[in-house]
């Protein structure tokens, strides 16, 4: 096994997972820069320390109330959601998309009334995924106690409107379209990720 970098993103360049060039969001913001988790995650040995630092984190963050359950939506929360819920001893589920490019519970995943959930994402740049996931807790009248991401690419201004911590947080510029200047000058962008461009 290699060193274990001091950053997590150190991790993240060590790996190749801290891309520079031109990228469409799953947001639609474009940013010059792009996290992709999975090329850590690939590692095991990785996944599994990350898993155990965000796992303590969010215990820390919920001053240790009991989870159900980890909850992380597809496709980018799965490994990370599986190794904090492998830490914490608890269960793990995942929702996707439908057919209409809803995020929901599929595969006789349930949720119970009164069950509580933390949510887990590899990168939080909005939030929108994440607050998804929230929703559909929620609508089960389970409660999602807490949320966590490895990183927190939104400088710390995502809301999520629930506690919330990330093992690294930073501010990677991120534009609207019409305002990008990669755009202006004519860069090619790309659509990393899991979702359709």
């Amino acid at each position: 096994m290699t060193p274990q970098p001091d950053r997590v993103l150190d991790l993240f360049r060590q790996t190749g997972a801290y891309l520079q060039g031109h990228f469409r969001l799953s947001s639609g913001l474009h940013s010059s820069g792009y996290l992709q988790s999975a090329l850590v995650l690939q590692y095991p040995q990785y996944a599994e320390l990350l898993g155990r630092n965000l796992a303590s984190a969010v215990s820390r963050l919920t001053a240790g109330a009991a989870a159900g359950l980890v909850i992380s939506p597809a496709l980018g929360g799965l490994i990370i959601g599986h190794e904090v819920a492998r830490a914490l001893g608890v269960r793990f589920l995942f929702t996707e998309r439908d057919s209409d490019r809803r995020m929901s519970l599929r595969r006789g995943f349930t949720l119970s009334p009164g069950e509580r959930a933390i949510v887990i994402e590899d990168v939080i740049t909005t939030g929108g995924s994440t607050r998804e996931v929230i929703e559909i807790v929620k609508a089960a009248g389970a409660e999602a106690i807490a949320a966590g991401s490895i990183i927190d690419r939104s400088g710390g201004a995502a809301d999520l409107g629930i506690p919330r911590v990330a093992l690294e947080t930073v501010d990677v510029p991120v534009f609207e379209p019409e305002r990008c200047p990669s755009c202006a000058s004519g860069e090619p962008i790309t659509k990393p990720g899991s979702r359709p461009a």
